[in-house]
Order: C-alpha cells, then structure tokens, then sequence
C-alpha cells in the first residue's frame, strides 16, 4: 500500500488562533506507529522544524527499536520502525518522492467541513485500492494552519459521531481514519 502519513506540529493552530509549532506528544508517537503498522502504512512521518522536539522524538525511536526496548517489546519495535522525524512536510514529501518515484496526493485532516477540495472516505478508499500515492496530513494543537490546508489537493471529510462535540485527540482520530480508508 502507498499510504503515508504525516505527524504536524509546524504549522499548527494554538487555541488563540495563531500559526505556532507544537510540542511532540510521546503517546501520539506510540499509539499513531502502532495504528499504522496495524493497517500497512508505508511510513509515518513526526513533523516538527525544532531540533529539541525531533531529538525527543529519535530518543523515543531509538530506545524502542535498538535500545532497551527493542527487546522488551519486539512489537512496539516493529511499529517504531515505521517512524520518520523530519523537520518539514517538504522532507516528508522529497522522501516519499524518493521512494515512490511520483509525487504523493497530499490529503489534509480538519475537525471541520471543507466545501473546497472535499474528499469522502469512500475516495480515499478507492485513491488507496487503486494504489494511489497519498500522504495524510494529521495536525497537532488546534489543527493544521489555513495555508496548509489549501496546498494540500484534498480536504478529507472531518471524523464526526454522533453528537455535536468533535474534539478528538490525534491519535484517536488518526486510528479511525486509517481503518475507515485502510481497514
């Protein structure tokens, strides 16, 4: 499967609205490698342009595929694997050209509708099948900047349930995602 995806802390929302770089979660690297591993991600990407972040991030790599945890838990290895730290979403993409030798379909996620570039899970299901190159773009903080999201081909529809309340964490909402166009 040609599925990427990618992990973005810069550029993202705070709650007042401006375009920040986030914090790296460790858990959202634990459970969004895991989930990907579990539906046949090609390579998750950690998107964060500080170089104290991508440290924690490699740390984190590092201890459970080579270090002490890399024989702990050989599955947590195996998902960690799947980890890329790169400090752009241009470096995600150059990479994901170097393998793939096509440029990837860049698909934004946002909590809210989207009337401009619209993508149903049911497309993204069939981009996948028909071996398409996409690279899912998942925001951190308050989600992904206003200028990001029109440089991305598609908006995928927003993961809603059944109440009006829609504030899922990542990780939550990147393990729904990837089993509705994956699963």
């Amino acid at each position: 499967m040609r599925l990427y995806l990618g992990l973005v802390h810069y550029p993202v929302y705070n709650k007042e609205g401006k375009t920040i770089a986030s914090a790296i979660t460790v858990a959202d690297l634990h459970d969004i490698s895991r989930a990907a591993k579990t539906y046949g991600v090609s390579r998750f990407f950690v998107i964060n342009p500080l170089k104290d972040q991508r440290d924690l991030a490699e740390k984190v790599k590092a201890h459970w595929t080579s270090g002490f945890g890399a024989q702990y838990n050989k599955d947590r290895k195996e998902a960690l694997e799947l980890m890329s730290v790169v400090d752009s979403i241009d470096e995600a993409v150059t990479d994901i050209e170097s393998i793939e030798n096509e440029a990837p379909t860049i698909v934004a996620t946002d909590a809210s509708r989207h009337e401009a570039k619209p993508l149903s899970y049911g497309e993204a299901r069939r981009f996948v099948n028909e071996g398409r190159v996409l690279f899912l773009l998942f925001g951190t903080g308050w989600g992904l900047d206003k200028d990001l999201l029109m440089r991305a081909q598609y908006t995928l529809e927003p993961v809603m349930g059944r109440s009006s309340y829609n504030h899922l964490s990542v990780r939550s909402a990147a393990a729904i995602i990837l089993d509705r166009i994956a699963g």
